[in-house]
């Protein structure tokens, strides 16, 4: 097991949990190594979700019923 500092208790569905316990095993790995990566690998999406969001944050909007309107203006619906 790694160096994993802290403890938690986290609860999971029966099959999620069977699944984890095989692929922990599967993958010479434990429970709790496959729940940090996962955990990690969220927070790191997370983390690219808002900086495309800062890239985008000076982008022109546009309302939906403008949109829309917009839309039905040039015979798109």
């Amino acid at each position: 097991m790694s160096t994993l500092s802290k403890r938690s208790t986290v609860y999971f569905d029966p099959d999620i949990h069977q699944a984890l316990k095989l692929k922990a095993a599967s993958s010479d790995s434990s429970l709790s190594e496959l729940v940090d990566e996962a955990v990690r690998l969220l927070m790191l999406e997370d983390q690219e979700d808002l900086a495309t969001i800062a890239d985008r944050v000076s982008e022109p909007t546009i309302s939906y019923e403008s949109l829309l309107n917009d839309l039905k203006k040039h015979g798109k619906i």
